[in-house]
């Protein structure tokens, strides 16, 4: 995988829509695409990619603390949104982009700063016009959870097949 460092190095709309979403996760996921900056700015990589399934691997460190020392919530919640938003992205036929609508996210415990985590989002529902998603961050290494999310993305179809 490598990360865009410039808008030339992001995939085009002609690009994505010539994939399905899960083709395009697959092509991030062996790099002939790019990942998106925000994954390197926040410290997290595509770990597994399968139809109605992300997961990403992070780890939180000093920069991504809040005024009390501890990972600040939007940590938690961009990892949530990410992984969610991909496993409905998975869903999504060729000609077709998404967007997230809502998510939630629910903090049940302290990520310690450098702990490695895993964020993996599951789909509940892929219909025409929208996706539901919920996800977890747990421990990678004791599978401790550390916060669970729910999400609705809207599907939108930009092309016929």
């Amino acid at each position: 995988m490598f990360t865009a460092t410039t808008p030339e190095e992001m995939p085009d709309l002609e690009t994505t829509l010539s994939m399905s979403g899960l083709e395009f996760m697959q092509a991030m996921q062996d790099g002939r695409i790019s990942r998106p900056p925000i994954s390197a700015l926040m410290g997290y990589s595509l770990e597994a990619v399968e139809k109605g399934k992300v997961t990403f691997r992070g780890k939180p460190e000093f920069q991504h603390t809040n005024p009390a020392g501890g990972v600040h919530g939007g940590w938690y919640g961009t990892l949530l949104d990410s992984c969610m938003s991909c496993a409905v992205m998975t869903m999504t036929p060729k000609g077709s982009v998404y967007t997230t609508l809502e998510y939630k996210v629910n903090l049940v415990g302290a990520i310690p700063i450098g702990a490695e985590i895993l964020a993996t989002g599951i789909i509940e529902h892929a219909g025409r016009t929208t996706g539901v998603a919920r996800g977890e961050i747990r421990d990678a290494a004791t599978a401790r959870l550390y916060a669970t999310g729910s999400a609705t993305c809207l599907i939108m179809k930009l092309r016929g097949n």
